[in-house]
């Protein structure tokens, strides 16, 4: 519900696939912030990351859906890589669609078409996924903490509930870093709605 979404790609050789794992590439959620720190800093020699950084703003503005494939598109132009592993962003039965939504947006753009693997948990199953998880989520670790004592700013934080409520109990606008559009706000409004 805070601060921005992070789209993130990692480029490396195939060969590199192993030295990728025992640098510690693995989905970011399994690991502790400390953890993701340190592994992105041993994988900063290993190959070349890619970011994308989309606002809370520009998120309540637009789909958000289409904001990631738009993301995932301009790492692929920007990479220029043989082939792309991508942690599906969607229910496995709406890969194929989000695959020709993509390839749409790289042959719109010139790009040449790589060829992809996207499936549910790449993150976790592929070490170059893994290493783009660890490179996003740091950063937008770093953006959630530079908010102050905010939580996570995921929906099921109470420190970040807490926060969002008192905006809502003093009627003063959210700032720019609050998705404005998501439930958890509409829900958030209601429950105090109903305190006596």
């Amino acid at each position: 519900m805070l601060g921005p979404l992070v789209v993130g790609g990692f480029l490396a050789r195939d060969e590199d696939t192993h030295t990728l794992r025992s640098a510690g590439a693995d989905d970011s959620k399994r690991l502790t912030h400390k953890k993701r720190v340190a592994i992105r800093e041993a994988l900063r020699p290993l190959g070349q990351a890619f970011l994308r950084s989309l606002s809370a703003v520009e998120i309540d503005a637009n789909n958000i859906n289409t904001l990631e494939e738009a993301a995932f598109a301009a790492i692929i132009i920007e990479a220029k890589p043989d082939h792309v592993i991508i942690d599906a962003p969607c229910n496995p039965r709406g890969i194929p669609a989000f695959e020709v939504r993509l390839i749409a947006r790289l042959k719109a753009a010139g790009a040449t078409i790589p060829s992809f693997t996207i499936e549910p948990k790449a993150d976790g199953n592929y070490p170059i996924c893994g290493a783009a998880s660890i490179f996003a989520k740091v950063h937008r670790d770093a953006a959630i903490a530079a908010l102050g004592p905010v939580g996570s700013g995921y929906p099921s934080d109470p420190t970040t509930r807490a926060w969002l409520s008192e905006f809502l109990r003093t009627e003063t606008p959210f700032p720019d870093c609050v998705r404005t559009r998501w439930a958890t706000i509409e829900n958030l409004r209601a429950s105090l709605a109903d305190q006596p």
